[in-house]
């Protein structure tokens, strides 16, 4: 597979914990490189670096910190010394966070555990001797506050084959929803974005699908700003949630609906097979995909072409191989 980098216009800026990248940052001086999101999520991605406690002037190396469950709330402490560094987190990650916020991230990417960047599940220290995992970090905190739409992961989660194409779908679904809304939108604009993402919402939420069928059917009397907002909180919402194998094979017999009238018996027969062994874990999804694309391509089919369902992120990352 190459390893050369998509076109710098078409790469999307996605913020990243410094460390994940290879980058000497750690309170021991070390890094956690994540060959997934430098090797390969990088050819498509411009990253944004961050090191909240380096840039919060704590130093490397410096001592080990962890959260803490003070009884009045979470403390950001240095181990040994019980050195309190909880409000100079909290006003760097909220100027940080501002800054971001001018940048048009499309996601994020945190270091998992970390008590400045962890996502979730994080240990946090209190008067029993077992920690907690239900702990956030500090920094990882302001910035899922200030931007709840964002798609947001650690690298550890990103193992995962499923939660990682979730995530990947999200950053580049974000970046087409972002895109439709800056400058001059129209209703017709928002009316064939939604049209085109009709599968792939779908497959993630039927619900999501239907209730922002019913927001769009009411864009002409709703107040623009208003509209928009609502409607990428609840897109990002829908493909939030994890699209599952029997509602994949129900969209595909959804699209292979559309080309009964072009196919033979036999490749109907051989399409139906093929989704039906997708949603018996026979084989992954891009094989029905793949052969669903190949007929639409084949007889243009105007429908389904225009489906981003079909090709929601780039082919390279060979993510519908694992799904």
């Amino acid at each position: 597979m190459s390893r050369d980098k998509a076109p710098e216009e078409s790469r999307l800026r996605l913020g990243i914990s410094s460390c994940l990248l290879g980058n000497e940052v750690r309170f021991d001086g070390g890094h956690k490189r994540d060959p997934f999101s430098d090797d390969q999520l990088g050819r498509f991605v411009e990253w944004v670096t961050v090191c909240p406690e380096v840039e919060a002037g704590m130093g490397i190396p410096r001592p080990a910190m962890r959260l803490v469950d003070s009884g009045d709330g979470v403390r950001l402490v240095e181990i040994r010394s019980e050195v309190d560094h909880t409000r100079t987190m909290e006003k760097y990650a909220a100027q940080r966070v501002r800054e971001l916020g001018k940048l048009d991230l499309c996601g994020y990417v945190l270091k998992k555990g970390s008590p400045s960047c962890g996502m979730t599940r994080v240990k946090v220290y209190g008067a029993k001797k077992m920690p907690t995992t239900k702990g956030v970090g500090l920094y990882a905190s302001a910035l899922l506050g200030a931007y709840p739409s964002l798609p947001v992961e650690e690298e550890g989660r990103l193992h995962d084959a499923k939660l990682r194409e979730n995530f990947i779908e999200r950053i580049f679904a974000y970046r087409r929803l972002r895109d439709l809304f800056q400058g001059r939108w129209s209703a017709s604009n928002v009316i064939d974005f939604h049209s085109k993402h009709k599968l792939q919402l779908m497959a993630h939420s039927t619900e999501s699908y239907r209730s922002l069928g019913r927001w769009v059917a009411s864009i002409k009397g709703t107040p623009r700003p208003v509209f928009r907002d609502t409607y990428m909180k609840g897109f990002m919402e829908g493909l939030g949630q994890m699209a599952t194998r029997g509602r994949n094979a129900n969209v595909l017999n959804h699209a292979a609906g559309h080309l009964k009238k072009y196919l033979d018996s036999p490749s109907r027969i051989e399409l139906a097979e093929l989704i039906d062994e997708y949603r018996r874990e026979l084989v992954p999804l891009v094989v029905p995909i793949t052969l669903l694309r190949h007929h639409v391509r084949q007889f243009q089919v105007d429908y389904l072409k225009g489906q981003v369902y079909l090709e929601p992120h780039p082919k390279e990352l060979m993510l519908r191989n694992h799904v």
